[in-house]
Order: C-alpha cells, then structure tokens, then sequence
C-alpha cells in the first residue's frame, strides 16, 4: 500500500552499499522504519531528506509486517541548526531518541508528533534547551503510565506543605511525609511551581522562560532521577549532555 505522510526522522542509519533506513515518526503511522535506497549517495534525491530531525513530506510503499519503501519525500523543516550547533544537536537527540526506543512500532500519537515537532522548533529558536527536554520527557511518563504526582502529597494526598519530590515513591512529598523517603529531594517553590505545570503544559504553547539556575538544577536532578528509577534506560544522547555539563563544553 502506498502511504503519503508527514514525519520527522528520528534516526537514520546506513545500510548496505549506498541505502540508509529511518524511523520516522508520522502521526498517522506512529513510528515506522522507511528503506531509502541510494540515499547514502551525494547526488541521490534522498540524501537530504533522511537527515536526523528531517521534517516533511514523505511517499512510501508499506505492506503490513514489513519496512517501508521510499518513493519520493519534499522537505518542510530541514533543520540544519539542530545538527550545526552542539548543544542544540545533543538535546534535540535525546527527544528523537526517547521517541525511537519508547515507541514500539506503529505506535505513536496526534498529540505526541506535535509535542517533537515544536520541542524541535523550540530548540531551534533558541528556547531554553533543559526545559524543552523536561517538558518533553513528561510527555513520554505520561505515554509510559509513570506520570509522577506532582498537584499534592503521593503519600497523603495533602495538597499544601510540598517540600520534596521522591523519584522512588513516583511524585511530591508534604512535609509531614517527607520522613518517608530519606532519598527525597528537597525542592523549592519554583521547582513545584514547574513539576505541576509540565504534565499539563503544550509545547507549543512554550514561550522564552527564564528560570533560575537554582531551580534548573533541582528539576534536573528530579528529572534525570525520575527516569532512571521508572524508566530504566541508558540514553546515549544524555550522557553526551552529561559530558558536556561536566567539562563545561
């Protein structure tokens, strides 16, 4: 069956003499694994349109079961900042790599393909990079049915008093709990006012935030705890971020 769809390349990878395979994320399809024959050449049509974070048109030949064929493709968004600039390309590779490794295939969302293609756009134009991410990776909790409680106490359900935030006990700790998980983060006004915000916030709806770097450190440390403990994953392009953050690049 030929399928005429709009997506955004998530990864892409060599194969052969001169193909190249992409998952691509389309929000029709889900993710889908295209074949691009020819593409690893400098003149072929299909170079440039298989390049990560790649959004546009694509025409393909899919039966079921099998990986698709690519027919043709026009480009709407190339992206060449993302893969220019080093920071920008490192965090826009982290939500294309949590969207290619917590999709299954075919799975994916209306809503979910317009949260990457803004948190992309917004990376692009220089939005703050580490909320980008954290909205982001809210989104795929909330896919993977471990969204945290983050509007009152996930112990008591006491909506007043929050100091904590515990990755282990899934969400927010009032100060009568806290005792609960010794492991609990302590957090402040501003890091809640942000953990409560994100599950409910569009992304395209994303304007220039400024957040202090106090806060951006706690959120960080809640986020990257959080997904370590529920989701359980060794993220490639988060190491490179961690790297870059630990050498000040």
């Amino acid at each position: 069956m030929l399928r005429s769809v709009q997506g955004i390349v998530l990864r892409s990878m060599d194969y052969g003499e001169g193909n190249k395979i992409i998952s691509l994320f389309t929000p029709e399809l889900g993710k889908v694994g295209v074949m691009a024959r020819g593409a690893k050449k400098v003149k072929s049509r299909h170079a440039a349109v298989t390049q990560l974070f790649t959004y546009g048109d694509f025409v393909f030949f899919k039966q079921r079961g099998q990986m698709g064929s690519l027919n043709s493709a026009e480009i709407i968004e190339a992206h060449h900042s993302l893969r220019e600039d080093l920071h920008k390309s490192a965090h826009a590779s982290y939500l294309a790599e949590m969207t290619d490794r917590m999709l299954g295939d075919e799975e994916g969302s209306t809503y979910l393909f317009e949260q990457l293609k803004a948190g992309l756009k917004a990376i692009e134009e220089d939005k703050d990079m580490q909320i980008v991410v954290h909205l982001y990776e809210m989104k795929m909790f909330e896919l993977a049915g471990y969204l945290p409680v983050t509007d009152g106490c996930v112990s008591c359900g006491e909506t007043s008093g929050i100091t904590n935030f515990s990755p282990g006990m899934g969400g927010t700790l009032c100060i009568r709990c806290r005792h609960k998980d010794p492991a609990s983060i302590t957090v402040g006004e501003g890091t809640l006012k942000l953990l409560k915000l994100f599950p409910r916030m569009d992304m395209r709806r994303l304007g220039a935030v400024q957040v202090k770097e106090e806060t951006k450190a706690q959120l960080r440390t809640c986020m990257r705890t959080y997904m370590d403990i529920h989701i359980g994953v060794k993220w490639k392009s988060r190491d490179f971020i961690e790297q870059m953050e630990k050498y000040n690049i």
